[in-house]
């Protein structure tokens, strides 16, 4: 069945998304003090951050434009991102909530990028003796979205019709 049924029911995986990183966000910053680990499980920190450029700080020193550029740039995507969700078939279920998640995620970092003028991030795992660098629900998210949406794309998986 190829219904074209708009699929933005899947908008509440967003929605959450949304709220679950601005309220945990809104924690660090109360109870944690920037770049001061608080070590809660091996290779798991919490690690106050604040990024004012992309991932893994692509361009944080950049002077300030790119506070404008990625702000932009996050709007544009989410605007193409619930097109691509409303004009999705019906049984288009993994790719719907990937793309849901990947919004979700852009709009966490946007709000964020809007109000301060930088991401707050807060998470920090060890690979080894190697930190990764820090990052937030929002960006779990857009991972998470994104390796669904990859794994959706070449196997069909959960993209099935049954809700």
């Amino acid at each position: 069945m190829t219904s074209s049924r708009p699929q933005l029911k899947w908008l509440w995986i967003s929605l959450l998304v949304v709220a679950l990183d601005q309220i945990a966000k809104q924690i660090a910053e109360s109870q944690l003090t920037p770049h001061q680990a608080v070590n809660l499980f091996p290779y798991f920190d919490w690690y106050l951050t604040y990024n004012t450029g992309a991932a893994f700080s692509f361009l944080a020193d950049a002077g300030g434009w790119q506070r404008w550029f990625f702000t932009l740039v996050a709007i544009v995507i989410s605007v193409i991102i619930v097109q691509w969700i409303r004009n999705l078939p019906r049984e288009e279920t993994m790719t719907a909530a990937s793309l849901s998640l990947i919004l979700g995620g852009a709009i966490g970092n946007l709000i964020d990028r809007l109000y301060l003028g930088h991401v707050i991030d807060y998470i920090q795992v060890w690979l080894g003796s190697y930190p990764w660098p820090a990052f937030n629900i929002a960006d779990a998210a857009i991972i998470v979205g994104a390796v669904m949406l990859l794994a959706s794309s070449f196997t069909g998986f959960g993209n099935t019709g049954k809700e």
